[in-house]
């Protein structure tokens, strides 16, 4: 999971382009050759998403095995955080949001008269960068969800370890004095019908 890059551009009424305001990229994944172009693809797909999207609406748009997740605020402060697919939408908004909320804060009013491309300095546009590169350490919803999988695999494994031991979940019911002979019927019953119909 990788964020590529993060724009904050301004677009509103009477605009024909969106200006881009200030921008911060991560690189390191590609080739030496190719990391000229890259920042003018991203300032370029930054550009055309937001232009396409209506205010106060958020979208992600997939371009081939990247995402660009756009987010248009009714004040024409935009925002476009570029992420390969494995990265979670939900995290890329909050990324967006809290990006976009400090830059308003830092900076006030002043990007909305702003014409020149690239001409606002946001060093904290950076540091969400590599804070967000994580999104398990940088948003406490996934860090949650990343654990309580890694629970589900455990238990998983415990019970494939018992079964692995040559022991069969179906005798261990039948020696069972803990269950009574009606819930050693239900269990019996449960896997006959079970076994007839595979869901998939």
């Amino acid at each position: 999971m990788k964020v590529v890059g993060i724009s904050l551009l301004r677009f509103g009424q009477g605009m024909a382009e969106p200006i881009q305001l200030c921008t911060a990229n991560d690189l390191s994944s590609f080739g030496f050759f190719q990391r000229q172009g890259v920042p003018e693809m991203l300032t370029f797909f930054a550009k055309t998403f937001v232009k396409r999207t209506q205010s106060g609406q958020r979208q992600s748009v997939k371009h081939e095995s990247y995402i660009v997740h756009c987010y248009l605020r009714p004040d024409g402060l935009a925002g476009c955080v570029t992420t390969d697919e494995e990265y979670p939408a939900r995290v890329a908004f909050v990324l967006l949001s809290q990006a976009m909320d400090d830059f308003q804060a830092e900076v006030g009013t002043s990007w909305k008269t702003e014409s020149r491309a690239d001409s606002i300095a946001f060093p904290k546009l950076a540091e969400y960068l590599e804070q967000y590169q994580d999104p398990t350490s940088a948003d406490k919803i996934t860090k949650i969800q990343k654990d309580l999988d890694e629970t589900t695999e455990i238990l998983h494994k415990t019970i494939d370890s018992v079964l692995e031991r040559g022991v069969k979940l179906d005798d261990l019911v039948d020696r069972s004095n803990d269950l009574s002979n009606q819930s050693k019927m239900f269990y019996k019953q449960a896997k006959k019908t079970n076994s007839c119909c595979v869901i998939s």
